[in-house]
């Protein structure tokens, strides 16, 4: 017996040696090499463990032939054998995307929740889900992204930005924009922001979610996280390189064609000027654009600090054209008192500068005779006679215009643990913005450069937000019970102020915008300047309550004080409550989990506010210069007269729209999440300015809350992992959104109007004085108003129906706003490959090619050019505005494709790829683009003359990262 002890002992002794200890360390990272701090390494099977530290490393003692276990909330758990030669790992943990969407911090206005936990609707993007590329403009990060938020940007200028729309336009005369939240700060320019700093956006789309925001909240919001606060020692270069050119143009007459059909029809009077021009061309160039961005991040246990630097230059294919961008950004955290104080410091920083083009260049290239030479013998730019043909290429070359603006944003926030749970706030922001612009139209230039004898003009404008918010969350779990609580305060001042002058009859062109004073003609307002200031204060809270991880409340009061309201409107209040029901938590749901892996349902209500509207001052009595003068006998000279310019309106207050939110989140076969939301949104007091009676009033107009306009509609949103392999992966996401407006009401006893015409036609030959919309009761803003045609009759003139006294008879002929909007990504990667492919659309909205309708004119030839398609068209009729050219404008833009191949290093990663954006668009519309702005009242859906071409931009990238 004690024999066979001795050979167990031996033969356990063996063992013991073959499974020496041993030390392992390493590091823990995500998929992009950013460390994990608080990541669990324990020994599968035994009950060894521990974390990695702020910078990701660990050490373990383990021993041969263990299997480590690497863990961490929403990513892929790996393992990890260990063997003789394992002394020193680094892991790279792949994020769990159903996973991490649950577990998703959500910014939701002073404060955050878990994804899981919210009851409002809230679409949040990630910064690797944003679009990329060369984007002038901020906002376009998110075209296509959110369901229910339309992006419009009508022209491929690229100083010019996108209007944003959240479920509908709710206001006829206020900003439609949504609020924007840079870092916790309301009411920030969002190109404050480069796309290289953002590290995700939380888009907040129904009351019970903006509640909190009152009075600025009516249109949703936008809250901007930056990047920032990451452990370890981390140099990112990303740069980008493309070439960009214009694919669509008017394909109107070329010289042989126009000579042709001169001969084909015997015009004698008309003159070939011998060239063979293409006009659009002629304006076109090959733009060159490059993207620089340098950051660094350094984070550490007690303090950190991030920079980086942007560098932007994109040529424009409009020569002349263009805009150059410097941006720089640096934050700073710092903890104390043994983490209880945290001190944060940012400031974001930027310089655009750019040449505004003279737009009326396209209406002069789709005009002039293709015979004209650009030059003349001499080698000046050749001049010919007749309205609105001057030459496009001189009136682009012959000016000097040169704007700038300035962004400045700069924040310091504190933060004081009280006790466990409760913690104070206060954060303390300035926003600083101011644009210059100069323009020069020297005494040889054809537009109004020879008649003014040189003219120049010199603007300037600036705006200060200056915030202060200070408030108190207290967070407490006990039992099944969770409390979350904010009550603040906030302090918003706004200044902004401005001056313009101009000047003409220069003896001289060699100063250019730079002497005003050496212009000798002096006119009544060649001088102006303005300013003004507003403050808004204003008291809020938030009460979260959740039980058993099952049941969620969330009720919001805001109450606002606001100088721009009338004298008995200068407080408003805005409440609102939701809740949500995890269903799939619920026993009843035990025998589906495998399908349904989770279910919430969302219903919330509450009440926003809109006082963009209302402007500064607009409550009050006004003077203003009157264009009389009249004659002081005591001065013995003639002096301006001062007279009412605004009645006073003590009853002027914000808009307000109220909005039921009914919405459901899910996860199937943990591999499909999504959403579905239906929302219904009742806009009142709608600011409009009334004509009213003189007397009583003094003014003949005045602005008065009295309108009702609705916004209802459904928002879908998808995202499935559909293959989670090894080396191949493949995921995709659509967004879908459908919303009908209506407005409900324009009239009451005091202040009425019947239809509003809108849409001007004014400026185009023989359409002075039309318009092409109305703004009516029943229809949504940017409805067409006209005849409607049933084509050509036998002469080829347009068939108008008329009634029995001869008057046209006009109709809806639909409208500028789409009926539905999608939005599509696909993301693919094998092995260290991965192509992306995204694409957006609106779907149902009317176009009015007002620039086929002015250049399909029989009259224009010989003179004038037009497009290839009207000589086989039959059109003998002048132009005439009717259904004829209010076109279906619906399109799908496969927006951007991109192919990259990433190696990852030791303690590095490089990513190189290729890029292509605006790479086609499916569409029926007969205009160059149908992406056409359709937003404001002037000219909503319109197409006149905007032809800047949308660029298609093959680019070239380079991303490097390193770590410590």
């Amino acid at each position: 017996m004690s024999f066979v002890l001795m050979l167990l002992m031996l033969l356990l002794g063996v063992a013991s040696f073959g499974q020496a200890k041993k030390i392992v360390t390493g590091r823990i990272n995500d998929s992009s090499g950013q460390s994990l701090p608080g990541a669990t390494v324990s020994e599968q099977g035994g009950n060894k463990s521990t974390l990695s530290d702020a910078e990701g490393k660990f050490a373990i003692e383990t021993e041969t032939g263990k299997v480590l276990e690497i863990s961490f909330v929403g990513f892929v758990t790996q393992q990890v054998t260990v063997d003789a030669n394992t002394a020193e790992i680094t892991v790279n943990l792949k994020e769990d995307a159903m996973m991490l969407k649950d577990v998703e911090v959500v910014a939701v206005g002073y404060g955050t929740q878990k994804r899981s936990d919210l009851t409002g609707a809230v679409s949040s993007v990630s910064a690797k889900d944003l679009n990329k590329g060369n984007l002038t403009s901020t906002e376009l990060v998110l075209q296509g992204k959110v369901a229910g938020l339309t992006l419009v940007r009508g022209t491929g200028d690229p100083s010019s930005g996108a209007s944003l729309r959240l479920r509908g336009g709710t206001s006829l005369s206020a900003s439609n924009n949504p609020l924007i939240v840079v870092d916790g700060i309301p009411g920030v320019d969002m190109n404050t922001v480069q796309p290289s700093d953002i590290k995700s956006i939380d888009v907040l789309k129904d009351a019970s979610a903006t509640a909190i925001y009152g009075s600025r909240g009516a249109n949703g919001v936008i809250i901007i996280t930056t990047k920032g606060n990451t452990k370890g020692l981390t140099v990112n270069y990303s740069g980008l390189t493309g070439v960009g050119f214009a694919q669509n143009h008017v394909d109107l007459l070329s010289g042989d064609q126009w000579r042709g059909y001169v001969r084909d029809n015997n015009l004698q009077d008309a003159v070939d000027y011998g060239a063979n021009t293409n006009w659009q061309k002629e304006l076109e160039q090959t733009a060159f654009s490059h993207n620089h961005t340098l950051s660094l991040n350094s984070g550490k246990e007690l303090s950190g600090v991030r920079a980086s630097i942007n560098y932007f230059d994109n040529e424009g294919i409009i020569k002349t054209t263009g805009m150059e961008r410097l941006a720089g950004n640096l934050s700073m955290y710092q903890y104390a008192l043994e983490k209880r104080f945290r001190f944060d410091v940012g400031i974001f920083a930027n310089v655009d500068k750019w040449h505004p083009l003279d737009y009326r260049i396209f209406e002069r290239a789709f005009n002039l005779n293709p015979t004209i030479p650009v030059y003349d013998q001499n080698g000046n730019f050749t001049q010919v006679g007749g309205t609105l043909n001057e030459n496009p290429v001189e009136i682009m070359t012959n000016r000097i215009a040169d704007n700038e603006r300035h962004r400045l944003l700069g924040y310091f926030k504190t933060e004081i643990q009280i006790i466990d749970g409760l913690k104070a706030v206060g954060n303390f922001s300035l926003e600083h913005n101011a644009m210059k612009g100069s323009t020069y139209k020297p005494s040889y230039a054809m537009m109004e450069g020879m008649t003014e004898n040189g003219y120049a003009q010199k603007i300037y404008g600036d705006y200060t937000n200056s915030q202060m918010e200070t408030y108190f969350t207290y967070n407490k779990t006990f039992d099944k019970h969770s409390i979350g609580a904010v009550a603040g305060y906030s302090f918003l001042e706004n200044v902004y102020e401005g001056f313009g002058a101009q000047r003409s009859g220069f003896g001289t062109d060699l100063f250019t915008y730079n002497n005003l004073g050496a212009g000798q003609d002096y006119r009544l307002g060649d001088v102006y300047s303005y300013k003004g200031k507003s403050r808004l204060v204003s008291f809020y809270g938030r009460l979260n309550y959740s039980f058993d991880d099952k049941y969620f409340v969330t009720g919001t009061l805001r109450r606002d004080g606001s100088s721009r309201f009338g004298a008995n409107h200068k407080w408003g209040t805005f409440p609102s409550a939701s809740v949500a029901w995890k269903l799939s938590s619920e026993s009843f749901m035990t025998g589906v989990k495998d399908v349904v892996s989770s279910l919430k349902l969302r219903v919330g209500y509450g009440v926003t506010g809109n006082q963009d509207g209302i402007g500064e001052y607009k409550s009050l009595s006004i003077l203003g210069v009157g264009s009389d003068s009249y004659y002081d006998p005591a001065t013995q000279s003639w002096s301006l007269a001062y007279s009412p310019v605004q009645n006073p309106n003590p009853d002027l207050k914000w808009e307000s729209t109220a909005q039921t939110n009914i919405g459901i989140d899910f996860t199937l076969f943990d591999r499909v999440t999504g959403s579905i939301d239906y929302y219904n949104k009742q806009t009142k007091d709608l600011l409009y300015t009334y004509e009213v009676p003189q007397p009583p009033f003094l003014v003949g107009t005045m602005l008065a809350n009295v309108g009702e306009i609705s916004n209802k509609g459904i928002e879908v949103s998808l995202n499935a992992n559909i293959i989670k392999g090894d080396d191949f992966t493949w995921d995709a996401s659509v967004v879908f959104a459908k919303n009908k407006q209506k407005i409900e009401k324009l009239s009451n006893d005091l202040y009425r109007t019947d239809a509003i015409p809108s849409g001007s036609l004014h400026g185009l030959s023989g359409f002075s004085n039309q318009y092409s919309q109305i703004i009516a009761e029943g229809y949504p803003v940017g409805t067409f108003w006209g005849p409607t045609t049933s084509g050509l009759d036998e002469n080829g003139a347009f068939i108008i129906p008329t009634d029995e006294n001869g008057d046209v008879i006009k109709g809806d002929l639909g409208s500028a706003q789409p009926d539905f909007t999608l939005g599509a990504t696909m993301n693919f990667t094998y092995k260290k490959w991965d192509l992306g492919i995204s694409g957006y659309g609106m779907f149902g909205q009317k176009v009015l090619n007002a620039t086929g309708m002015m250049i399909n004119d029989p009259n224009r030839l010989p003179s004038y050019n037009v497009p290839d398609a009207f000589l086989s068209s039959g059109i003998t009729s002048p132009p005439t505005y009717s259904s004829y050219w209010v076109q279906d404008g619906s399109f799908f833009r496969l927006q951007n494709m991109t192919l990259g191949y990433t190696m990852n290093l030791k303690q590095s990663k490089i990513r190189l790829y290729l890029m292509g954006e605006n790479l086609a668009v499916l569409t029926g519309y007969q205009g160059t683009d149908p992406e056409v702005d359709n937003t404001g009242l002037s000219a909503p859906g319109i197409d006149r003359y905007n032809n800047y071409p949308r660029p298609t931009t093959v680019s070239f990238g380079l991303n490097i990262t390193l770590n410590d």
